[in-house]
């Protein structure tokens, strides 16, 4: 009979590369949000994929917060060396020919690691000239001993099958640790949270979405409907003001947009009532922060 494969991999790379885009393929399932602003990732989003032989399990590390000195900067830079110690082996992403300081600054902090290192070259669906990806790979090759270097596609899901068989290659035996069907650890609640997250930091500036949370109040099924009721979690009057909008636009748009994503993936109708709280300073507060979910716990 042949051995089983099981391990944790890490999907790291700075922002905007398509680290959560490219969870959400290999799992097939949205489970990771994405956006463009930086420092989005707050947990370890466990994505489960599992065939025949193989089960891995990925990590979408939060990326290292530098400069900052509140109580949430720090656990999510906790968070992510935590990561990074138990995974088997890394996935770094880069976009197509950037290697930029955050690149070599990356790279020189997985070395430390001692992790084998698979080099995704992601985007390659919007190169005009392929052969140009060559010399590319030739000179970034020389950067690092890399396990494997694999050009991608997260969005188009292109050359995914190569990524995933040198994952394989490198992962230990082992029994699977969950049942074959799961895709995600990570509760209901917390996965209709994430996307309401994911909206709202979408249609802000780009300091206000580190000041916001969200937490769900109650979920109630009916037959054909689900009725969500959710809070905006910020810091003051006056961000709650934003979120609102004028006329309740802003909160309208972001519901919206939730519900349709909602929709699809639970494959019911929603009912989504989304309010706006105030938790003041609640990104330095420890015991806020393990209420909503950011604990010391791993």
């Amino acid at each position: 009979m042949d051995n089983k494969k099981f391990g944790f991999v890490s999907i790291s790379g700075r922002t905007n590369v398509g680290k959560s885009t490219l969870i959400n393929s290999l799992i097939e399932k949205k489970i990771a949000i994405t956006s463009r602003k930086p420092q989005t990732t707050r947990n370890r989003i466990l994505g489960i994929s599992t065939n025949q032989k193989s089960q891995i399990v990925y990590l979408d590390t939060p990326g290292f917060h530098t400069g900052y000195k509140r109580a949430l900067n720090k656990y999510m830079n906790k968070l992510a060396k935590h990561c990074y110690e138990e995974v088997d082996l890394v996935v770094f992403v880069v976009d197509r020919f950037k290697w930029l300081k955050e690149e070599r600054d990356t790279l020189n902090n997985l070395k430390d690691l001692n992790k084998p290192i698979i080099l995704a070259i992601n985007k390659i669906d919007r190169l005009e000239n392929k052969e140009e990806l060559l010399s590319f790979i030739k000179d970034i090759q020389q950067k690092f001993n890399f396990l494997a270097v694999v050009p991608i596609s997260a969005l188009r899901k292109n050359n995914l099958k190569n990524l995933t068989d040198e994952i394989e290659k490198e992962l230990p035996d082992g029994p699977f640790h969950f049942p074959e069907d799961s895709v995600t650890e990570f509760s209901e609640n917390f996965f209709i949270s994430e996307i309401i997250r994911e909206k709202a930091i979408n249609r802000l500036g780009d300091e206000l979405p580190y000041r916001l949370n969200v937490g769900i109040d109650k979920v109630e099924k009916k037959k054909g409907l689900i009725t969500i009721y959710a809070n905006i979690i910020v810091e003051s009057s006056s961000q709650k003001g934003i979120i609102l909008g004028k006329g309740g636009s802003m909160i309208k748009a972001i519901g919206t947009s939730a519900r349709k994503d909602l929709e699809v993936e639970m494959k019911r109708k929603i009912n989504l009532q989304l309010f706006v709280k105030v938790s003041k300073k609640w990104t330095n507060n420890l015991n806020l922060m393990n209420k909503f979910g950011y604990g010391d716990n791993f």
